[in-house]
């Protein structure tokens, strides 16, 4: 009885032909979300690398919008012409405004309110020897 079953299901699958646009919008939809990831992750580390608050301000608003909008570029992507793809279209270019916007506007504050920014040539402090 089993071997019928898989006989059965063997013969119908070699049947149905490829879905090359499906195969292709899904690549293309992969592609586009690990950039993304790619993105927002070399954001993160010059968040934490970069030594102060208006280049880590920079790396943090520039890197997370751009990753942001690939993202959803790959979800528009996958989600087809549908009305899913409209929203997240709507997203996208909300985001793309907002963001820029309060980046300025947080390092415009922080200017304000007398944070300055580390000038001339930044050294990395020299590591702290081991503590025994």
């Amino acid at each position: 009885m089993m071997m019928l079953i898989l006989a059965s299901t063997a013969d119908s699958a070699a049947a149905q032909p490829i879905d090359w646009l499906g195969i292709f919008r899904t690549a293309i939809s992969c592609l586009s979300i690990a950039a993304g990831l790619f993105f927002v992750l070399a954001g993160t580390l010059g968040v934490l690398r970069l030594p102060d608050f208006y280049t880590r301000l920079h790396a943090a608003g520039m890197t997370d919008t751009l990753g942001a909008e690939l993202i959803l570029l790959g979800l528009i992507i996958q989600s087809g012409f549908t009305q899913m793809s409209l929203k997240l279209l709507l997203v996208a270019f909300f985001l793309l405004l907002t963001s820029p916007t309060a980046t300025h506007a947080v390092a415009h504050a922080a200017y304000k309110a007398g944070l300055k920014p580390i000038l001339g040539k930044y050294r990395a402090p020299e590591p702290e020897s081991e503590v025994k």
